[in-house]
């Protein structure tokens, strides 16, 4: 009983340090779908709509700059985006992880610093390459770069690394070749690291504006972020209409987090078994 005690005088503090925390967190949220549902009149004047106001939610899917081309353009860079980057990911860290040739180890290291350069360092030559390509102001200018991540690289090698080798050497014995302990015996083992890769990456292509923002200049190619600047307007900002279109935004992350958050608890786990 006197451990029992300790353990709860213990945890209690730290229990209400952590839901003062998540109280914190969620004020914004909270405050973004109220005034989706305010009129114009009381924004930062009420903490609740006096009544349920729904021609801003109305209005974003069927005004003038409608969200429905900015969601279909998001969902499809984001799907494509993501599943390159967990195929090309997954092949990358099956090489780092099971196939020995010289240098492997410090090519790796080499690979992993290049997380150390700013993205915007490389904007310029990025829009040359992409000019000479022809895909500048394309939706590929977003989906080809996004296929390769380096973290996905690091996360699903440490993942694989975590597999006994036992299990790809009885493989070998067996006669089965890389390609076939790939597609057969790896990736099924590796579904929930690939899952939480996914929707770490699914997350990170949606909410992706700077690499829109350089690379997509016509209006009909905008994504959600990019949509989200209509709604500032010359002398004021609409927020009314920009808090409808941001809660209608993270409506698939809500949806994706709360299908995959058990694959994100088991993937991480396991990809931090060895390092």
């Amino acid at each position: 009983m006197n451990n029992l005690a300790g353990s709860v005088k213990t945890k209690l503090p730290l229990t209400i340090v952590m839901l003062l925390a998540g109280v914190f967190m969620i004020i914004p949220f909270l405050w973004m779908i109220s005034t989706s549902f305010q009129s114009p009149s009381e924004v930062f004047v009420k903490w609740l709509p006096s009544r349920l106001d729904l021609r801003s939610h109305i209005r974003i899917w069927t005004g003038d700059y409608s969200f429905v081309s900015y969601y279909w353009n998001s969902v499809k860079v984001s799907v494509l985006g993501t599943a390159g980057a967990v195929f090309m990911s997954a092949l990358a860290a099956y090489g780092f992880a099971r196939i020995e040739f010289k240098g492997r180890d410090s090519l790796f290291l080499v690979y992993l610093s290049m997380m150390m350069i700013p993205p915007q360092v490389i904007f310029v030559p990025k829009f040359v390459i992409f000019n000479w390509m022809n895909i500048y102001n394309t939706h590929w200018a977003l989906i080809l770069p996004g296929m390769f991540s380096i973290f996905g690289v690091f996360m699903l090698r440490q993942f694989f690394m975590s597999i006994p080798k036992e299990i790809t050497e009885s493989a070998f014995m067996d006669g089965a070749g890389h390609i076939k302990i790939f597609f057969r015996l790896i990736l099924p083992l590796a579904k929930p690291a690939l899952a939480t890769f996914a929707i770490i990456d699914f997350s990170w292509h949606w909410n992706d504006y700077e690499n829109a923002l350089v690379f997509l200049t016509s209006p009909e190619l905008y994504t959600i972020p990019l949509g989200l600047q209509n709604f500032i307007l010359e002398n004021n900002i609409d927020y009314n209409g920009m808090m409808a279109a941001s809660s209608a935004a993270i409506i698939p992350m809500i949806v994706i987090f709360l299908i995959g958050q058990k694959y994100i608890i088991q993937g991480i786990s396991s990809s931090a078994v060895k390092g």
